[in-house]
């Protein structure tokens, strides 16, 4: 009866997440779930305890990653960015396109899909609204779209790789070994499809951009921070030392220097932080490890070892396409910790692991609750005055995830033979 009730409170909490009734913060119900949960007797408290704690690398990394977005954001570094990025563009609107989804590819790869989302997002607003371009669409699109395409070209490019891989994570060279022409793949063709999808809002030219000023020194410092951040981060990532505590770091001190040289208030960078994404991951911690008390661990882990032995190729092809989609369901973060938690448990090949590992990162493409990422992004648009619904976001994602997934698993798998 309790495995029942944990599965009810899980669904009914995702949904929740989903419709945000009377708009209120996903993090609230993340948390009412949480708390039931916890309330009822489905988890005792030192299992939430036990539960919240796996994901400390996760609430460092990002504390890390959005003080660094928010002192940025306050130097004007976005604000200038925009501008050399609208004077590359010439006014024309699919040169801007290729040059914001550039972009997005390098920051996802070095500073993680999450930075993408807290960092490319103010920027590509900024520029939406500093010169005549009827439609933002396509460009808002992109700062959601690449975060996840091209999470998986480096470890440090996705937290949930943190997740799924825990003290087991590959060297770097393993990693790209495996995963950097799949990762090619999902990057060129997400851009492909995404286009064919804003290909009429694309026809349009841009007007003219507003000046801005020169680059500050606190804005210098916050791309110095920015720069040294992504450097500290691959360092750690070859090393094999968990990433959140070094973000964190570099974070705070790259905040404390630039509010000292530039007299920004404390209280100015700390109010704009989304400070709320925090306990949403928490919730969804504790509700992954209430599903964990179901025994759906152990019967995923026995059922990828028995099909695996029978047939890999479509095991892999099965546990991808399916993790893709659930990702979408229970977030692709707490997902990657079941996941994670099941291969871990399961002997099966290095290909159906790797084909999991890309439904966890590429498959969050199809809604705004897939990834914490996505989550993220959809805040910063809020932020600044605008918002997506859950299902004109799925409109592009069945087309922009499905084709990409499918094309990347493919290659895979032509690699593993």
């Amino acid at each position: 009866m309790g495995t029942t009730w944990i599965w009810l409170i899980t669904i009914v909490t995702i949904l929740l997440i989903i419709i945000r009734p009377a708009k209120l913060n996903e993090a609230i119900w993340a948390l009412l779930g949480a708390g039931i949960l916890l309330v009822t007797g489905l988890i005792s408290p030192q299992e939430s305890l036990l539960a919240v704690g796996k994901g400390m690398d996760v609430y460092l990394f990002l504390i890390g990653m959005m003080l660094l977005a928010e002192t940025a954001r306050e130097t004007g570094l976005f604000d200038w960015l925009a501008f050399q990025a609208m004077r590359f563009a010439k006014g024309s609107a699919v040169r801007l396109f290729l040059l914001i989804y550039a972009v997005g590819t390098i920051v996802t790869i070095f500073l993680s899909n999450d930075a993408t989302a807290v960092v490319l997002t103010p920027a590509v607003v900024f520029a939406i609204k500093s010169t005549k371009i009827r439609n933002p669409l396509p460009y808002l699109l992109i700062c959601a779209f690449i975060a996840n395409a091209a999470s998986f070209v480096l470890p440090i490019s996705n937290p949930a790789n943190l997740v799924i891989y825990g003290k087991s994570m590959p060297g770097l060279y393993e990693w790209l070994g495996m995963f950097l022409l799949p990762s090619v793949v999902s990057v060129t063709v997400t851009c492909v499809v995404l286009y064919f999808t804003q290909k009429r809002a694309l026809s349009e030219s841009i007007g003219p951009v507003q000046e801005v000023s020169g680059l500050s020194r606190g804005g210098r410092t916050a791309l110095l921070g920015i720069g040294g951040t992504s450097v500290i981060l691959l360092v750690s990532s070859y090393f094999e030392v968990d990433l959140g505590l070094p973000t964190a770091i570099t974070g705070i001190i790259t905040s404390i220097i630039v509010m000292l040289s530039s007299g920004i208030s404390p209280r100015k960078i700390i109010k704009g932080v989304s400070w709320a994404v925090i306990p949403l991951v928490a919730g969804l911690f504790v509700i992954v490890g209430a599903l964990g008390k179901t025994g759906s661990v152990h019967a995923i882990a026995v059922l990828l070892e028995k099909h695996a032995a029978g047939d890999p190729v479509a095991t892999g092809w099965g546990a991808g396409v399916l993790t893709g989609f659930v990702a979408n369901i229970v977030n692709n973060l707490p997902l990657g910790l079941i996941a994670g938690s099941s291969i871990q448990a399961a002997h099966i090949p290095i290909a159906v692991q790797n084909a999991i590992l890309i439904g966890v990162d590429l498959g969050p493409n199809l809604s705004v609750t897939g990834s914490l990422a996505t989550i993220l992004w959809l805040g910063a648009l809020r932020r600044e005055g605008y918002d997506i619904s859950f299902f004109k976001f799925l409109k592009y994602g069945m087309v922009v995830m499905v084709i990409p997934l499918l094309l990347t698993l493919a290659v895979l798998f032509m690699m593993a033979k």
